[in-house]
């Protein structure tokens, strides 16, 4: 067999989309499981929909992601140049071929026109109107200056067949399939034509891309059969949905790989869930390295039913790589959303890590949750009831003042310390340990629910700023 060649091929109309980046990645797990290549192509035909820097966000998202290209713009290869409006001048001689043979021919019909070409549902599809003009009217009309652009001429009988690797055998009717624009007036192929073109220059044969584009691969398959050339492997994903009704989409605002990142997501959590909105490996395992993605995946594995975006289940697999960091990298990762906080300067970033670290599911966690170290402010004393624990605001008023007198003299203001201090009151006073423990976090914290014990808190807030607190609350159960 040939040596298989896949390619991801982005428009730069901004951030990458979730389901792009599952293009990309999808089709670069079935080149390393193969022994193929991928290519990245940059295709920017539609120049009004082109947004600057978006390219460079495509190769660093790639670049971030380990989604590794063996051939591309800023890598090279021998099938360059790889961006679509580089190869310009290659397509238009491709659509002057087709139009030799029959298969397109040149159209003059105003936008006027176009918009009035509505059936009785008010669908618009081209009447191969141009279809029958001369030849020499055709030239005549280019030569005194006319816009024109060259349309596909589809067959209107019978019904076109291809095999997709998932779906299996799909069938259009050539009835339904209107005379596509391959060359615009400004010159510029569109994408439905420039695909087939590149992807047939480069040697791809393995096409991997979203479902939208199912029904439209007879159009590409007419279009290689024209040209007499081999025509790819086939392999459409489901689609990525928001919910039951509607898609992810990148128009509506929906998450992109760098909107996941600033919200504190490890991109080797996105890339391990992107990988299972769709797929799924036949162990059924759900936390999975870009090694292990390599060495699971298969097309068999890819699902035919849309795929929901789950935030709670990216927040859960999340939480899982978070907690195996090792604590340096954890302080590092975590040093930009602590250093614009209110806790910077204030605590020792280590120390901040030993809470939290095992309590979040995203970096954007940490300050909301840590938010109790820098405000402290009056709180009911409902909080200090607890049935479990067998604490009330009554007993409340009668620990508090002795974990105050303890506190005053511990000299070791360590967490190990402060909670054998806290042990000592119960201990003494023959409470249980949660009776004393309990009213005590609440005191410190004001909060019914908060990452780490009295001791962990106390020792990172200080004797000083602690003992106030526990004099604030006992004041306020007065």
């Amino acid at each position: 067999m040939k040596e298989l060649r896949t390619r991801f091929a982005p428009s730069p109309t901004g951030y990458l989309h979730i389901g792009g980046l599952r293009t990309a990645l999808y089709s670069y797990l079935y080149a390393k499981k193969k022994g193929g290549k991928l290519v990245l192509r940059i295709e920017d035909t539609d120049q009004g929909r082109y947004v600057e820097g978006a390219v460079e966000i495509i190769y660093r998202t790639l670049h971030e992601t380990g989604i590794i290209y063996d051939e591309g713009p800023d890598v090279g290869g021998d099938y360059g140049p790889y961006i679509q409006s580089e190869r310009k001048n290659e397509y238009l001689k491709y659509a002057q071929q087709l139009v030799e043979s029959g298969h397109a021919y040149y159209c003059f019909c105003t936008e006027e026109r176009l918009q009035s070409l509505l059936d009785e549902n008010g669908n618009r599809k081209y009447d191969k109107h141009c279809l029958s003009l001369s030849k020499e009217e055709v030239e005549r009309r280019i030569a005194a200056g006319e816009k024109y652009v060259i349309r596909q001429n589809m067959p209107t009988e019978g019904s076109t067949t291809y095999h997709d690797e998932v779906y299996g055998d799909i069938t259009i009717e050539n009835s339904e399939l209107e005379d596509q624009v391959l060359i615009k007036s400004d010159g510029m192929p569109t994408y439905n034509f420039a695909n087939v073109i590149d992807d047939h220059l480069m040697a791809i044969n393995c096409v991997m891309r979203g479902i939208e584009y199912l029904s439209s691969t007879p159009k590409y398959n007419l279009l290689y059969e024209a040209f007499g050339w081999e025509k790819p492997m086939y392999i459409h994903m489901p689609p990525i949905m928001k919910d039951a009704q509607h898609k992810l989409s990148k128009r509506n605002g929906d998450a992109s790989y760098e909107d996941l990142v600033k919200k504190g997501f490890l991109k080797d959590a996105i890339v391990n869930y992107i990988a299972l909105l769709g797929w799924s490996p036949k162990d059924d395992s759900e936390k999975m390295s870009m090694a292990e993605l390599e060495q699971k995946f298969s097309i068999e594995g890819i699902n035919k039913s849309p795929s929901i975006f789950d935030p709670v289940k990216l927040a859960w697999l999340n939480s899982l790589y978070i907690k195996e960091m090792p604590q340096d990298e954890f302080v590092e990762y975590a040093r930009p959303w602590l250093d614009n906080s209110p806790l910077c300067g204030k605590f020792d970033y280590n120390e901040l890590a030993k809470l939290i670290q095992s309590r979040i599911e995203t970096f954007g966690d940490i300050v909301p949750k840590l938010e109790f170290l820098y405000t402290y402010n009056n709180f009911d004393s409902a909080l200090y009831f607890n049935k479990k624990q067998k604490t009330d605001a009554e007993l409340a008023k009668i620990v508090l003042p002795k974990v105050y007198e303890k506190l005053e003299t511990v000299t070791d203001w360590q967490n190990q310390s402060l909670y054998n201090a806290l042990l000592e009151v119960a201990q003494e006073n023959g409470w249980k340990n949660g009776q004393v423990l309990w009213p005590a976090r609440i005191a410190i914290t004001g909060l019914e629910a908060t990452p780490g014990g009295a001791s962990e808190v106390a020792s990172l807030l200080g004797k000083e700023e602690t003992l106030r607190r526990l004099s604030l609350a006992m004041e306020n159960l007065k």
